[in-house]
């Protein structure tokens, strides 16, 4: 078998239709490249040599469509990804939700939960946690309830060590952890400061107001329009001067509401709402 399937427009548009139909996942607006190469990947795995054997499986096998959700889904995510990120979030942002009496947090897009607990530490370590209430949301149930559980590889813990110090932090790294067998475990004080909840970035609404919103590596996968409809959810989801952090790659230079936003951080891609 060939080493990546091919798949035509045409076939994916009837894949994506599918998936809408069957499921109630929308991926109209998601980046046509990006999006091409997951499902042909998907495809490889399953070892399918046509578009047709996809779509009978994901018409008739519910197993094979959370499989091929969270496989098609899963972002590369890390504890303190980009350290200068958290860096800056403790010198520039931190201070400032410190005087807010309840800080209300969203990750969009949290994947398994890496950067959730990252920011939790950061906030910790602020003296904030105790009134900050954190929400940690995603498409994939899959990857929300991995996120839930707090489970870490510990041959990762090096490298998330490496990260923490990096992004500034002095504490002993393994105060957060617990180590057990091949795992690391995130604290219970930690998760349970977390509601993490399904939202649905292309379709869903509003659900609170936050000072800091992070939804950071997911806009990436999606087109222009999707871009856009997500920052305006974050504009409108944000207090006045709360703060919305991106991905290093990402920007906010195509969205037609670029002028409601000042930057706080050009170079870790951290903005402020204007009032």
């Amino acid at each position: 078998m060939d080493s990546q399937t091919q798949l035509t427009a045409e076939e994916l548009n009837e894949i994506i239709q599918l998936i809408y139909t069957q499921h109630g996942y929308d991926f109209s607006d998601y980046a046509r490249s990006s999006l091409l190469r997951r499902v042909a990947r998907c495809m490889t795995i399953a070892e399918f040599k046509t578009s047709y054997e996809l779509k009978y499986h994901l018409i008739n096998d519910k197993s094979f469509f959370a499989w091929f959700l969270e496989t098609l889904t899963v972002n590369v995510t890390e504890m303190f990804r980009d350290p200068i990120f958290y860096k800056e979030l403790r010198e520039k942002v931190i201070p400032t939700l410190a005087s807010y009496p309840i800080i209300k947090v969203w990750h969009a897009g949290c994947a398994t939960g890496e950067e959730v607990y990252s920011m939790a530490i950061l906030l910790q370590e602020a003296g904030l946690l105790n009134r900050t209430k954190m929400y940690a949301t995603d498409l994939n149930p899959v990857n929300l309830e991995r996120a839930r559980q707090g489970i870490i590889p510990l041959k990762q813990i090096k490298e998330y060590t490496t990260n923490y110090i990096k992004s500034g932090g002095t504490n002993d790294f393994s105060a957060y952890y617990t180590a057990q067998y091949d795992n690391a475990i995130i604290h219970k004080e930690y998760r349970e400061e977390v509601v993490f909840a399904r939202h649905n970035l292309a379709v869903d609404q509003v659900f609170n107001e936050f000072q800091l919103i992070c939804c950071r590596n997911v806009m990436i996968y999606f087109n222009q329009e999707l871009q856009n409809r997500a920052v305006h959810l974050f504009h409108d989801s944000l207090s006045p001067l709360g703060y919305l952090a991106i991905g290093i790659k990402e920007s906010l230079l195509f969205t037609d509401i670029k002028e409601q936003f000042e930057a706080i951080s050009p170079l870790a891609r951290i903005y402020r709402r204007k009032k």
